[in-house]
């Protein structure tokens, strides 16, 4: 895909200079103005952000940006943008690339400013990812990228079979044992290491049985259900019984990633940048894409993706709302899918004929991310995925039941929001 960086800073500059994204957008809190700014974002995986930056510097010579790249651990990350924005007004971040589920956290600490939603071309994003950038009815952030949790599957693989992608559980579970082994695989996989991946993965499973997790206003716990016993109960019987690998403990996207692109996965759980034409990829034109399966039919896939919020004590808050026009601009959030391999927040794009054809995956994209889910929405979203992880992890790793561990979850997750 970085064939097309070239073709496309030409005009794209040309573009930034006659627009000059020169709406103001933000509401006035701390510094104002414009000047240099400092971006902060998880790692770039498909390495395409560095060249949308410079087409915008070469363009705002007096607002250069300055990437600072974080892990790509979303509790990494996390750490360490909250430990700079503690600091006041001797952080060094401007403008912050934050996972969708930090905002109502990053807004109620008074880490984020609130933002004029006029300034911002909202009605032309999925509506789901406008949602995610609100707390208490403001907007607090802006949507950058989205995504939802598809299913990729070795396609060789089921044709040869005649059998279609699965659509329940029992489908994927009946193929992960008896298909997978025949072709020397393991069967199905998903971000179960315990960290933010395995938040997600657990919260699907608790949707698509038709539970939850917290209710809508993230002070009541729901989450002590039959369904979501069903929903955690699936994952770990896929471990006790083996279709889903002990490695799969140990993975986040990366090595979930690796593991089905080297061939040793039939199914895999996880974002759509693994689609991406990929040199190391020893399965390229053999991989199928459908939505998560769930217990009778389609399953939820968590909402994914992340927003772009403005530092409360940046000195160029002007400069931040223009560049925030500028990444989520038509032409920029384009780029986002053709470079980034990410899913954009842009509705017309996914019903572009020329990106439909390039990315034949954007119609299923689409449908997942119109009916997908947000993790639980509470100002205290890191303290809720801590306990999700450390109590689901028990339950994948054999030390409790489903049963157990849904009430022993009730019981922390009702001492952290009642704080």
């Amino acid at each position: 895909m970085r064939w097309m960086r070239a073709a496309g800073r030409g005009l794209l500059a040309l573009i930034v200079v006659m627009t000059g994204y020169a709406a103001s957008g933000s509401e006035a809190v701390g510094g104002t103005g414009r000047g240099p700014l400092t971006l902060a974002t998880a790692g770039d995986l498909t390495g395409y952000l560095g060249p949308l930056l410079r087409d915008w510097n070469r363009a705002h010579p007096a607002e250069r940006v300055t990437l600072v790249e974080l892990p790509d651990s979303a509790d990494e990350t996390h750490a360490q943008m909250a430990t700079d924005l503690r600091r006041g007004g001797r952080g060094r971040f401007d403008v912050l690339n934050i996972d969708v589920d930090w905002t109502p956290e990053f807004a109620a600490a008074g880490w984020v400013r609130p933002l004029a939603r006029a300034g911002f071309p909202l009605k032309s994003f999925l509506p789901p990812v406008v949602d995610t950038a609100t707390y208490e009815d403001r907007l607090y952030a802006v949507p950058y990228v989205t995504n939802a949790g598809l299913l990729l599957y070795r396609k060789d693989i089921l044709d040869k079979e005649g059998v279609p992608a699965p659509r329940t559980w029992a489908e994927l579970e009946w193929d992960a044992k008896t298909i997978a082994p025949e072709y020397g695989l393991d069967g199905y996989a998903g971000q179960f290491l315990p960290y933010e991946g395995l938040t997600v993965n657990v919260a699907e499973a608790v949707y698509s049985a038709g539970g939850t997790i917290l209710g809508e206003n993230g002070r009541r716990v729901t989450v002590d259900s039959a369904a979501a016993r069903r929903g955690i109960g699936f994952l770990a019987r896929g471990v006790r019984e083996g279709w889903i690998p002990e490695a799969a403990l140990t993975y986040k996207e990366e090595e979930s990633r690796r593991a089905f692109q080297d061939g040793r996965l039939l199914f895999l759980r996880n974002w759509p940048y693994v689609l991406a034409p990929s040199a190391e990829s020893k399965i390229a034109g053999r991989v199928g894409v459908a939505p998560l399966p769930g217990p009778d039919g389609p399953g939820v896939s968590v909402l994914g993706g992340s927003n772009l919020a403005i530092s409360t004590h940046t000195r160029h808050s002007e400069s931040a709302v223009r560049l925030i026009q500028y990444l989520t601009s038509e032409p920029v959030q384009r780029r986002v899918l053709t470079e980034g391999a990410l899913p954009p927040v842009r509705a017309a794009l996914y019903q572009d004929a020329g990106l439909v054809r390039r990315y034949p995956f954007l119609p299923t994209l689409r449908t997942a991310v119109l009916s997908a889910a947000p993790r639980p929405k509470s100002p205290r979203y890191d303290q809720v995925s801590l306990a999700v992880q450390a109590v689901t992890h028990d339950v994948l790793t054999g030390q409790e039941t489903s049963a157990q561990a849904v009430r022993r979850l009730a019981k922390e997750l009702d001492r952290i929001t009642q704080r």
